[in-house]
């Protein structure tokens, strides 16, 4: 029978014909995406013809659209709902598709076509795209090593093989982690939980295969654990067990894979002449130099400590009024931080939560991309990968333009966070391509009949990924390399996080969160409590997120440490890490950082991105408001839909006429006046 994935699709808008596809398709499917794909650039590097940009760069953007179609559907399938099967095969994969590239990087025919044209691109007549796809493919080229020879390029196919089996690991060692643990609770573990997080527990316990309910490490439900439970004991063993991930020593422990990692991307970029690897990795990203991101984090770091520090010293006095001697712990910040919220802001999470129904959530970020951009959501009856995913076709004037799905909820199969990807990103040249965009998400899912509820920083998180998506679905350019979220690792958290700002915006809150049993719009009352403690506990939420940033810029400084955890806690003593706040993501499971190279010494981006975010969403209050259209034009037009035509700080200047200062974001995040 013919492979489907090997075969041409006949599916609404060439989707992956999911419920013909089975694991074991998958391997053979991906030989013969290779080998095509191989056949093809050993066409382009050994044509007769003089390069051109169409017979050499245009070739190889239309290359290796089997082994696309192969890739776009198994890491989709093996992120969100992983098995022993497509566990292995992500490891059987990893090493193959190292090598894969670096024949490819490593054909000197191919590369000396492509420093031909570099070398004459003047004399080409090309177009600004044309060029920038050029200028792209000669970098790409030249950072992978194609100009290595001898033993400097045989080591670096070495290098970049183990690295990606390494990342392979480290991802799956984490989802081992996540899934095995979990902890049991009596009734009587139950007493000051809200219902939701009761109900949470009781439906995670029916995953799981337990009578009773429990707590897992999916953030969705250990946060709110943290939150409200009002015993202590059963809070730290939950916080040890969630920040543990990863360190948990055997065959899952990560501390050895992180320091092998850091010394071959190192050796990476020694070999290709750079200082180290900090120095190699922001070369291309819009920040530039190490110096310039340390810059960033510590003009936010002594205000975020501050603020932190005082908010701790409030809630110590809770503590000790408790009974508790202190001094404030890790697992008892997030239960003082919601009690000390409910006496300053009267706002409760219990209270709001029916209010933040994900179906509404859903309806709220489709309403304000219709209203913003103009499109449209209608409801796909479509095979997915599993059951709990969601289609939509997107449409503008009648006009299709993507398929969104939604993937939302938390499972034992799929790994931990929240992400956007695509199964096909769009392209014009050389065939037309529309986008299939995928948001994978992990909220607590409900028990049978209940609706599945949303804490205020899920409805945040669901926002976040369809930013990201709408950067994806609008994207308007010639070339797949350059289409979307190809941008600037420290640019592409600009769309997501600017998208955010629209859930804090009162009239889409005043429509869309209603209540899950009475339909009734948010009150008044609490719309307003929620917009004013907006930025309340921000020092804890920043200081978290910078230590972490930290800690990977300075793992990437200078001679990779050998032992990443006394590195880790060197930097944390150098900055003053408070004592009661642990690192969004340590080491053993900072999945950003050594699941793979895109985050490595770039966890910064959210913050560089958000620098842009906040003053971009000022250029909406400036103009004519949150849906002022003409500036949502400029948005399209100047950044999503251009992906990376352009160098990001060009784009961002041609939408906002200026780069902004860190001010805006201090405002925003509550730590300046």
């Amino acid at each position: 029978m013919t492979n489907p994935l090997l075969a041409d699709w006949d599916t609404p808008f060439g989707l992956a014909p999911f419920d013909r596809i089975s694991d074991e398709d998958f391997a053979p499917a991906l030989e013969v995406g290779l080998a095509e794909h191989m056949a093809e650039i050993e066409a382009i590097a050994n044509n007769e013809e003089a390069p051109s940009f169409a017979n050499t760069i245009e070739a190889m953007e239309g290359a290796g659209r089997a082994l696309d179609k192969v890739l776009g559907t198994f890491f989709n399938v093996a992120g969100a709902d992983s098995n022993p099967a497509r566990q292995a095969l992500q490891r059987a994969f990893s090493p193959k598709l190292a090598a894969h590239s670096s024949a490819i990087y490593a054909n000197k025919a191919l590369f000396a076509r492509v420093r031909t044209l570099w070398d004459g691109r003047e004399a080409l007549g090309l177009d600004d795209q044309e060029a920038r796809v050029l200028m792209l493919t000669h970098r790409g080229f030249v950072r992978a090593g194609a100009a290595l020879e001898g033993a400097q390029a045989e080591r670096m196919a070495e290098v970049k093989s183990r690295l990606a089996v390494l990342g392979t690991q480290f991802t799956q060692n984490l989802l081992k982690d996540e899934a095995d643990w979990l902890m049991e609770l009596d009734e009587t573990d139950l007493e000051g939980l809200p219902d939701f997080v009761v109900d949470a527990a009781r439906s995670a316990g029916e995953a799981a295969g337990k009578a009773g309910p429990v707590v897992t490490l999916s953030r969705s439900i250990i946060v709110p654990f943290l939150q409200f439970s009002p015993n202590r004991a059963l809070r730290e063993k939950a916080w040890r067990a969630w920040t543990a991930r990863g360190a948990n020593g055997g065959e899952t422990d990560n501390r050895e894979i992180a320091a092998e990692t850091l010394k071959l991307r190192e050796e990476r970029a020694r070999l290709l002449g750079y200082r180290d690897f900090a120095d190699y990795k922001l070369e291309t990203e819009m920040a530039g130099t190490p110096d310039r991101v340390r810059g960033l984090l510590m003009d936010v770091w002594g205000p975020a400590k501050a603020a932190a520090m005082a908010d701790a010293a409030e809630m110590e006095k809770m503590l000790q009024a408790d009974g508790i001697a202190g001094p404030l712990e890790p697992w008892d910040w997030r239960y003082y931080a919601e009690r000390r919220r409910k006496a300053l802001h009267d706002l409760d999470e219990a209270e709001l939560k029916p209010y933040l129904q994900l179906d509404r959530m859903i309806e709220a970020a489709f309403a304000c991309a219709q209203r913003l951009f103009g499109l449209e959501f209608t409801p796909l009856d479509v095979p997915l990968y599993h059951a709990d995913c969601r289609a939509w076709e997107v449409t503008r004037d009648g006009a299709h333009l993507a398929v969104f799905i939604g993937d939302y909820f938390a499972r034992a199969s799929k790994r931990s966070g929240a992400w956007c990807s695509a199964m096909r990103s769009q392209a014009r040249r050389p065939r037309l391509e529309t986008p299939i965009v995928v948001n994978v998400c992990n909220f607590a899912k409900p028990s049978l009949g209940k609706p599945a509820l949303l804490s205020y920083d899920d409805a945040r998180t669901l926002f976040h990924e369809f930013g990201h998506a709408l950067h994806q679905m609008l994207s308007d350019v010639d070339f797949g390399s350059i289409s979307g979220t190809s941008v600037a690792r420290d640019f592409v958290e600009l769309p997501s996080q600017l998208y955010e700002h629209w859930l804090e915006v009162p009239e889409v809150l005043s429509e869309f969160a209603t209540h899950a049993d009475t339909a009734e719009a948010m009150p008044q009352a609490l719309l307003d409590k929620v917009l004013k403690a907006a930025t309340f506990d921000m020092g804890f939420q920043t200081v978290e997120y910078v230590a972490s940033a930290l800690v990977d810029l300075e793992f990437h400084i200078g001679a990779a440490t050998a032992d990443p955890m006394q590195k880790q806690a060197e930097v944390l003593e150098s900055i003053g890490m408070p004592r009661a706040i642990g690192m969004r993501h340590a080491t053993p499971h900072f999945a950003h950082v050594f699941a793979g190279d895109g985050y490595s010494s770039g966890y910064y981006s959210y913050m560089w991105s958000e620098v842009m975010d906040a003053d971009a969403f000022a250029a909406f209050e400036e103009a004519g408001g949150a849906f002022d259209r003409a500036m949502a034009e400029r948005l399209e037009r100047f950044i999503l839909s251009r992906g990376g035509s352009e160098e990001a700080a060009d784009l961002y200047m041609q939408f906002r006429g200026k780069m902004p200062g860190v001010e805006a974001l201090l405002k925003g995040r509550g730590l300046a006046a």
